[in-house]
């Protein structure tokens, strides 16, 4: 007899379903660039924290005092990586989103006041660079709470999108929606396209976000040595995708980081990847609040916005 395989899991989508809609000036491809700001909210023994981070371009762990090495190696990221990156994205006009760590924002603030004068959206990734799959409700309630609090002081408004870092919690979209102001987030990784899903009974958005057309893969052998690397694959993944939209709506998303895709040998793989991308007619560079609200339009759930 066979065991009973009941499970809650969608392994069907959309099953060729898609909804009749088309992306904003008939675009064929809406593509979200999410730029991760994550430097001062990873683990410190020096910021307080109970450990330090060990997850960087290799894996080491110092434990009982500072990593200055590590710390160090994530100050790169607002010291050279962001600045190479804005001025990229201005130089080709590609609003994006902002996935901030709620503490990285409260050590560098003027970052989140740049990336607001570009036109970035600012979203929330956290009050620290941490899983929330074992936290306690209490625990993630007061996480998402800070992290609210922290982007509202620096960046003017509150974020409308959330993405935790790796694993969320049974718990963590019922706390988003309990604290107010969310209408998407971006914690799985399982379509091309944002979808509905029930969350104790009230519908809430999903878009997904990227591991493999995301910079992290220059790190812990993801495959990614040279910047081209990550231009040829990203071109890849662009091409099927634009090809797919003429037909049907597709979304694209390219996770950046400021320590990784910032270095001066890799920033020339996003430098090509945006020149191909901005050489085609019909493609959205999208925020992912725009994609969002443009979604909701289109199916009829506007109501979903509201008070939200």
């Amino acid at each position: 007899m066979l065991p009973d395989t009941t499970t809650d899991r969608d392994f069907r989508g959309y099953g060729g379903n898609v909804p009749a809609m088309r992306w904003p000036n008939d675009a064929r491809l809406a593509v979200n660039l999410v730029i991760n700001v994550e430097e001062g909210g990873e683990l410190s023994i020096g910021q307080g924290d109970e450990k330090n981070e060990s997850i960087y371009e290799v894996v080491e762990e110092i434990p009982g005092v500072r990593d200055l090495c590590m710390e160090s190696h994530f100050e790169y990221g607002t010291r050279a990586g962001w600045p190479r990156i804005r001025l990229l994205l201005q130089t080709y006009g590609a609003h994006g989103t902002v996935n901030a760590i709620g503490r990285s924002l409260m050590i560098s603030p003027w970052l989140a006041q740049q990336a607001v004068a570009d036109g970035h959206e600012i979203a929330a990734h956290g009050w620290r660079w941490e899983r929330h799959a074992n936290m306690t409700v209490d625990e993630e309630r007061l996480a998402i709470a800070r992290t609210v609090e922290a982007i509202t002081r620096t960046a003017g408004s509150p974020p409308r999108g959330w993405h935790t870092r790796s694993a969320t919690s049974p718990n963590t979209r019922r706390l988003l929606i309990e604290q107010g102001g969310f209408f998407y987030d971006s914690n799985a990784y399982n379509d091309d396209l944002p979808y509905l899903v029930d969350v104790a009974g009230q519908d809430h958005l999903i878009l997904p976000y990227s591991f493999d057309t995301n910079d992290m893969r220059f790190t812990r052998g993801g495959g990614f040595v040279f910047g081209d690397d990550f231009a040829r694959y990203c071109i890849d993944a662009f091409d099927r995708l634009y090809a797919e939209g003429a037909s049907a709506p597709r979304m694209m998303t390219v996770g950046l980081h400021l320590r990784i895709i910032g270095k001066p040998g890799r920033i020339g793989g996003l430098e090509r990847f945006l020149a191909h991308a901005a050489s085609k007619p019909g493609v959205w560079f999208a925020r992912r609040d725009e994609i969002a609200r443009h979604w909701l339009n289109a199916i009829g759930r506007e109501d979903l916005l509201a008070g939200r």
